[in-house]
């Protein structure tokens, strides 16, 4: 069994020990160390990354009562020189004393334990036993948590036997009969639990509750810690600069510029919606002056597709109408009818889009495509319009 240095020293960083074993297996190398300092996955924290003699220390895994840690390839020397990557393992010990600090005050405050624990590459959570959780209520455990962690107290770990267990207000009994590793917050609880911990709260900077919600009879609890915490509220703050230098205006009068904001572009979508109602009353009636046998073909340079649908549905609406439009700037081709008995819009679409390498399809009454390229799509247009021609 590997001698484990977190036990003791959580900011220990490099220190050097003898490869006592190795192995190769689905090709994947591991090695396993005489001392280590590698924190392996377990207990709702993730495992430390970093380096053995500069190989990078992929993963590192517990098995049975050794330590394991996959390396990129096999060192070739038995001593061993390794390095933690600190940046890693000071946010998993922020974030886990965090996590504890917020499981206790949310037990003391509202009598709801903490069902689970969850330390993501992003937010982290934890799931406590409660129905609900409003906003004032989460504001309140916010400021008592950032309180204890203001007050500066000390978090110590240390192993005791049953009898001595017995002695202790622990949050949860462990399986275990020996061995037993409890990390205590001054003053506030003692816990069992093998991971790796800061040694003041003060280290863990701040918390920031984010959100509650209800989530499978329990209440989620989404928070960030220390220096996440902080890069979080640096990418907030950077929204919010430049939402500020934007409407011309200071942070704290953002949403009321942006409610201004708001108002404008429904005044100016009001506006849109005339002209564009305006603009296609002009058009169908231009259209409607050049059919045909009952039936109205043209190009467009620049409409969506949603602009021929619109269009076409203004003609079929006032008369029994075959309309075949297509647009240049989208390549798309629409086609629509009302009244014809014998065409099926979608069947003709599937019958040939193929041949002209177009893609799409639709119902008796209307059909759309797409294609790669404006010559398949004058390609299909003609022929669909001479094909129109011959069923009419």
């Amino acid at each position: 069994m590997s001698a484990i240095l977190y036990y003791n020293d959580s900011f220990l960083r490099e220190w050097t020990t003898t490869i006592v074993e190795r192995r190769e297996q689905n090709n994947q190398y591991f090695v396993r160390l005489e001392e280590t300092a590698f924190y392996p996955h377990g207990g709702g924290q993730p495992c430390d990354t970093g380096k053995i003699n500069e190989i990078d220390v992929l993963d590192v895994v517990k098995e049975d009562e050794y330590i394991w840690h996959q390396v990129s390839q096999l060192p070739n020397d038995n001593e061993a020189h390794c390095q933690l990557n600190w940046e890693r393992r000071l946010d998993h010990m922020q974030h886990h004393t965090g996590q504890h600090l917020l499981s206790a005050t949310a037990l003391q405050l509202f009598d709801a334990p903490t069902l689970s624990f969850h330390l993501g590459q992003d937010m982290v959570t934890i799931d406590i036993d409660r129905k609900s959780m409003n906003d004032t209520e989460l504001a309140t455990l916010e400021q008592a948590v950032n309180q204890r962690i203001y007050d500066n107290l000390a978090v110590s770990s240390y192993f005791v036997n049953a009898e001595q267990l017995a002695q202790l207000p622990v949050v949860k009994m462990p399986k275990v009969t020996e061995d037993i590793r409890i990390v205590e917050i001054e003053g506030v609880e003692y816990n069992t639990c093998g991971g790796t911990h800061v040694s003041r709260t003060g280290q863990i900077g701040l918390i920031k509750l984010f959100k509650a919600e209800k989530q499978k009879g329990s209440i989620r609890i989404y928070f960030k810690c220390g220096a996440r915490a902080l890069a979080d509220y640096n990418d907030s703050l950077h929204i919010l600069n430049t939402l500020a230098t934007k409407f011309n205006t200071g942070r704290k009068d953002i949403l009321e510029r942006f409610g201004k904001w708001e108002e404008d572009q429904q005044q100016l979508k009001a506006v849109l919606e005339q002209l564009r109602k305006a603009n296609d009353t002009y058009e169908s009636n231009q259209l409607l002056s050049q059919m045909q046998n009952q039936q109205i073909t043209h190009i467009f340079e620049h409409k969506t597709l949603s602009d021929l649908q619109r269009i076409a549905a203004t003609l079929i609406v006032e008369q029994e109408v075959t309309v075949l439009f297509a647009t240049l700037s989208e390549y798309k081709v629409f086609l629509a009818q009302n009244g014809h008995p014998h065409l099926k819009c979608g069947a003709f679409f599937k019958e040939h889009l193929a041949t002209f390498h177009g893609k799409g399809g639709g119902s008796d009454l209307s059909a759309q495509a797409t294609f790669t390229s404006e010559a398949d799509l004058n390609a299909f247009y003609e022929f669909a319009q001479q094909q129109l021609h011959l069923v009419r």
